[in-house]
């Protein structure tokens, strides 16, 4: 056991001692309004400086403005944090910080049993118990189950300010800080980051009344007999570098700017806001100076021609959405599949089907994005494994898209888009580079004759002297650029544009198995199930079963040694937050007996859900 010095603010008596912790989970919930998000993201960055890894879960309610104090309004932010290597947020949080009864009722149940309660006794009215669904007074029953602590943090945040000029809306608004500034002593964890960032983002006198109240938590936390010791979880062993704190998006968003970098061409981003996709087009808004373009179109369909248009001009094209506006663009992408213009789709899936769940996460659009369009329209699938995985897939996904002159759709997931990780600031020099090479010589211009290892055709900048061409959406004739009904030519041309993105695969690396490459069952995933199947794999691994796992980034065509992987193992299990896409795909292709396990909660998995279903599997073997 270790003491720790305590900087922040009067102390009486000595100072508490602190007890060391391999791993934490926390969960904050209360209503939209609590400030829950920034409470988790404040977290997370003090959590970042300390050295941690680190993996988190925001979960944002679908209702804009819903009733306050009531199920439908709650907002959760989960964090995960660790001394060791960790790849998921966690099954069960240990600390579950509720703002209100109707947070309280919909965390309670996940968290684990002996755990820890902190409420904010001021919202236990008879009234908000009501608005929650509660007939009873439920607090008697859980203390037999976990550590209830009850704090009247609205009291105290209002004692702390009530010198200050603020309203008291405004004062209440403060009490995310209190609980922050309590959460930051428990587990020691640096507050001088968000005093400053707090200065930068207030004026007065809120600035001053967040500051007071953020000291006022910490300060609590080390004078109230409630917590008898704060705990302190060391720092990570990780490879040294420079690091950031990192969501999916934000690394999509640094990802398409790095490809315009690296590619050397402006990028134009033509989108239309949707939930989870409208953060990267706030993002990339802000970068002009990289040659970022971003137009913020009436409709998905306007969104996706723009950045035909804009491909067909020269640049860098991509689109940004999710599920709903993703169908809306099928046939302006077919228009690009047919004129062969290399543009980026970048899809981040959402519950569904139509509005579905906005704001919870799933994988349903796997098989609409390889064969949701009209007629034979194929075109590469690639998915990020990771928040920061997001970064280089789109960087990837510019680069198959040029080389291949095709469309190119990358499926991220409302869980990666929103959930953040360390990640290693990576080194410029050491990211691909590929220049475009546009077609410039105009008097041996050839606009039909095909790279002959990729088929891709020349990229011809429109309005350039001597490179006139013949392009468009109806059939063309190979080799003239002629409108063609032939029916011979037709086929000929659905096989040549199929072979095209076959011949993606010379650059897709082979598939990697964590584990023996021979043996009983396989675990296949996609997406945001990597970090899940990848820890559920090495836990029962470690029990002496034979099980393995791999992990699909490159989903159309699959990696070339991916039939020869299956074929080494006697069961084939796949988890997906849908139906079972991926199964079907495996299972028409390979003739294997893929199962699935399948979740459409609107929550990823949890390594219980999968390292259960593996122990069964295997267990039929015994």
């Amino acid at each position: 056991m270790s003491t720790k010095k305590n900087t922040v603010g009067e102390k009486s008596g000595a100072v508490k001692p602190s007890k060391q912790l391999d791993r934490v989970a926390i969960r904050f919930a209360g209503d939209s309004g609590d400030g829950i998000q920034l409470t988790g993201s404040k977290f997370t960055e003090a959590t970042a400086l300390a050295g941690n890894d680190l993996s988190t879960l925001p979960d944002f309610p679908a209702e804009i403005r819903a009733p306050a104090g009531t199920l439908a309004g709650v907002s959760g932010f989960q964090i995960h944090f660790s001394s060791q290597d960790i790849r998921t947020p966690a099954d069960q949080p240990d600390i579950l910080v509720a703002f209100n009864p109707a947070a309280l009722r919909a965390n309670v149940e996940d968290v684990r049993p002996n755990g820890m309660v902190i409420l904010n006794r001021d919202a236990f009215t008879d009234r908000n118990l009501e608005r929650a669904g509660y007939t009873d007074d439920p607090l008697p029953e859980l203390r037999e189950r976990f550590t209830i602590i009850d704090i009247p943090i609205t009291t105290l945040n209002r004692e702390a300010i009530t010198d200050l000029d603020v309203t008291a809306r405004d004062a209440d608004r403060c009490k995310n800080f209190f609980a922050l500034g309590l959460m930051y002593w428990l587990y020691n964890r640096p507050i001088e980051s968000t005093e400053r960032w707090i200065d930068r983002r207030f004026r007065p006198p809120i600035n001053e009344a967040n500051r007071r109240v953020l000291r006022a938590g910490y300060n609590f936390g080390e004078t109230t007999e409630l917590f008898p010791t704060s705990f302190e979880v060391p720092q990570a062993k990780i490879q040294p570098g420079l690091y950031r704190n990192i969501t999916g998006n934000q690394a999509l968003s640094w990802g398409i700017i790095a490809a315009g970098v690296q590619m050397e061409q402006p990028i134009f981003l033509g989108a239309y806001p949707i939930t989870p996709a409208s953060d990267v087009l706030h993002e990339l808004s802000r970068y002009k100076h990289f040659g970022i373009k971003t137009f913020q179109a009436e409709d998905e369909i306007a969104a996706v021609g723009a950045a035909i248009g804009a491909s067909y001009a020269g640049m860098l094209g991509v689109c940004t959405t999710s599920g709903p506006g993703f169908l809306l663009k099928q046939e302006a992408i077919s228009l690009a599949i047919m004129t062969e213009l290399p543009i980026v789709i970048i899809d981040i899936q959402r519950g569904g089907p139509s509005t579905g769940l906005p704001t919870k996460t799933e994988q349903g659009d796997l098989m609409v994005a390889i064969h949701g369009r009209a007629s034979e329209s194929p075109l590469p699938v690639l998915a990020p494994a990771t928040p920061g995985d997001c970064f280089h897939m789109a960087i990837e996904a510019f680069r198959i898209a040029v080389k291949y002159m095709t469309p190119v759709v990358l499926l991220s997931e409302n869980y990666l888009a929103n959930s953040s990780e360390p990640w290693l600031v990576p080194d410029v020099a050491a990211l691909p580079r590929s220049p475009v090479t546009y077609a410039n010589d105009a008097e041996n211009f050839q606009p039909y004759v095909r790279n002959p290892d990729t088929l891709a055709r020349p990229w011809a900048i429109p309005g350039t002297p001597g490179l006139e061409h013949r392009i468009g959406g109806l059939e063309k004739q190979d080799g003239t650029g002629n409108v063609s009904y032939d029916p011979i030519n037709h086929e000929r041309m659905v096989h040549l544009r199929a072979e095209k993105v076959e011949r993606v695969v010379a650059d897709v690396p082979d598939v990697e198995v964590n584990g023996p490459d021979r043996g009983k069952l396989l675990v296949v995933g996609w997406g945001s199930t990597y970090g899940v199947i990848t820890t559920a794999v090495e836990e029962v691994r470690g029990t002496g079963l034979d099980v393995s796992s791999i992990h699909l980034r490159y989903l159309n065509p699959f990696p070339a040694n991916l039939g020869d992987v299956l074929q080494g193992f006697e069961k084939i299990l796949v988890p997906e937050l849908n139906l079972g896409q991926l199964s079907v795909l495996l299972r028409a292709k390979y003739l294997v007996p893929a199962e699935s396990i399948n979740k459409m909660e609107g929550q990823p998995f949890r390594v219980a859900e999968v390292r259960e279903r593996i122990e069964a599997m295997l267990g039929e073997e015994s």
